[in-house]
């Protein structure tokens, strides 16, 4: 498979030229985007750069980090590349681990890989405090708006994914600034991706992040909500009904009327002064229980549910379906 890097820069002049440098053999093309730096960035660095795998993509305006990284995709996807690895240019991330990150990719076991901070705990002991508590919140915020129980660490950008699953995507759509990533899981989720962690260490350096956590957390939670639903919906009613689509609907039915009961009860205790009785007492509470039940029951096969099949697997089955069965046998 033909492999990318795609490297957005914004305000990385210094730093740009060491990630460049430690980029490994496995790598076909370097894409690096100028996403309009006022440095220069990119201009800057084609003027040393001496390997000849590294191709500019200059934004004419600024278009954030998401932004940045999809110019960069589609330029990989146009010179055919198979596999594109995100790298930022902030030299936090090690080019290194990239044939660990895109091995699940070629052994034809993943869509889609992403690395993962906190595997181990002494690596994730030396993040910044109040950087580990936002990913750690963000974290469960994310699996619920993505469906992706199974993974951690939502915002980390070190990325892989393969040209089948990018081109499923509607890469108009998705977040171009700090909601990228975020966003990203949630769109694999809608095409069935299969999303795997990859265990990584991170390097903390002097740079200044452009995100506030105080200003960007109430956004993040705001967006992670309305995707929660996006999912909820498309999954559960729009593609098809599950027994996770009765056990949703009789829980949202049975809260609604627990409330409506208690709500007219208590209206009539308070008109009247006189208290309910045990039978009306335990007909809600029973409301309340099976309400309760049938939510636990959605949230337990919602948690289980997980793509365990790729996406370039299955379009080689598919592509495969008019061949006769010998040859297909052997391919296989």
């Amino acid at each position: 498979m033909k492999v990318a890097a795609v490297i957005p820069c914004y305000k990385s002049r210094a730093s740009l030229p060491g990630v460049v440098s430690m980029m490994g053999k496995e790598v076909d093309r370097i894409y690096v985007v100028d996403d309009a730096c006022p440095e220069g960035t990119v201009a800057a660095f084609v003027e040393i750069n001496k390997d000849p795998r590294v191709v500019p993509v200059m934004l004419p305006e600024n278009q954030g980090v998401g932004g940045a990284t999809m110019a960069g995709y589609r330029a990989a996807l146009a010179d055919g590349c198979d596999i594109m690895v995100k790298v930022d240019s902030d030299g936090q991330m090690d080019p290194r681990l990239i044939p660990q990150l895109i091995k699940p990719i070629m052994s034809h076991h993943a869509d889609y890989t992403k690395g993962n901070r906190f595997f181990s705990i002494e690596d994730a002991a030396q993040m910044p405090k109040l950087r580990f508590l936002g990913n750690f919140f963000l974290s469960f915020i994310s699996k619920a708006s993505s469906g992706y129980w199974n993974v951690f660490d939502p915002t980390n950008g070190f990325t892989a994914i393969h040209r089948n699953a990018l081109a499923m995507l509607p890469l108009d759509k998705i977040e171009k600034r700090y909601f990228f990533e975020s966003d990203m899981l949630f769109r694999l989720n809608t095409i069935e991706a299969v999303v795997q962690d990859a265990p990584m260490k991170a390097k903390y350096g002097d740079e200044v992040s452009g995100l506030n956590p105080g200003r960007e957390l109430f956004r993040f939670a705001g967006k992670h909500l309305k995707r929660f639903w996006k999912r909820i919906l498309y999954r559960y009613f729009l593609r098809g009904m599950s027994a996770g689509s009765i056990f949703l609907l009789g829980s949202v039915l049975f809260s609604l009327a627990t409330i409506i009961y208690a709500a007219i009860y208590l209206s009539r205790s308070l008109a009247t002064g006189e208290p309910s009785s045990p039978g009306e007492v335990m007909l809600g509470g029973a409301f309340l229980i099976i309400a309760t039940q049938l939510g636990i029951g959605f949230f337990v096969l919602d948690v289980s549910f997980s793509p365990n099949q790729p996406l370039q697997s299955r379009t080689i089955m598919m592509l495969s379906e008019d061949l006769p069965a010998d040859d297909v046998f052997e391919k296989r």
